[in-house]
């Protein structure tokens, strides 16, 4: 039986936020051509840095369709984000920037957190699947074995190391901003990890992700001592 995070379950410190979103970016360049690998068999791994991977054409599009959705939580009054954080990365940047420009939207004030950043795969950044496969059997034997929760791809982050950065950065949030509704622009990984330290002590790993779609809403909700979740991979707003 699939194991599941236990949100909000376990026993968890008190977190003074009003509420949270966490949006991943929109459909990527890399997105697009790990796709295209799947379906072609190709090894070959992307060139430049996972940084600065920018937003495909469709991504932009849901770039603007996430500014849509941020313009209609203009009229929730209190319960609209006050304080926007921000990866440092391209494609991260590329959809707040689309979601700002909506113009229905006053951007609140903008932090970028290098905590933020994605998942580092090391010595196989910008390996599709099919590329590590072919390229390091061994190391995909090896992932296959220890799930992703706990494998480490040499030079690179477990995603379990995610967890921790995730969890310092929520610490620290919590104490700089009480009372802020905090909406975060980022990545899959960062989703995930957000899940779990949310969920309090105790809460499980899965042993399959929770799937965060491009240019997906998650939402946490305060209920005076800690935040709870309330929707996740949300994609309404993109039809």
């Amino acid at each position: 039986m699939t194991a599941r995070i236990s949100d909000g379950e376990g026993p968890a410190a008190p977190c003074s936020l009003g509420g949270m979103w966490a949006v991943r970016h929109g459909q990527s360049t890399a997105n697009v051509a790990y796709e295209e690998a799947e379906r072609t068999g190709s090894t070959v791994p992307l060139p430049g840095r996972g940084a600065d991977v920018p937003l495909s054409p469709l991504g932009r599009t849901q770039g603007e369709a996430l500014g849509g959705w941020l313009a209609g939580r203009a009229g929730a009054g209190a319960g609209a984000p006050d304080l926007v954080v921000c990866s440092p990365y391209v494609r991260a940047r590329q959809t707040w920037e689309l979601m700002a420009a909506h113009p229905g939207v006053v951007p609140p004030p903008l932090l970028v957190d290098e905590r933020l950043r994605d998942r580092e795969m090391g010595a196989f950044e910008l390996h599709p699947p099919t590329a590590l496969r072919a390229r390091s059997p061994e190391e995909a034997a090896r992932q296959a074995l220890l799930g992703e929760w706990s494998y480490r791809p040499p030079g690179g982050e477990a995603l379990t190391d995610v967890v921790l950065r995730v969890r310092d950065f929520v610490t620290e949030l919590d104490r700089a901003a009480p009372g802020r509704h905090v909406l975060l622009v980022a990545h899959d990984a960062i989703a995930v990890a957000l899940r779990l330290v949310l969920a309090g002590l105790g809460a499980t790993f899965p042993d399959r992700l929770p799937p965060v779609p491009n240019a997906s809403v998650s939402r946490w909700d305060s209920d005076g001592g800690r935040l709870r979740l309330a929707r996740w991979g949300d994609t309404a707003h993109l039809d």
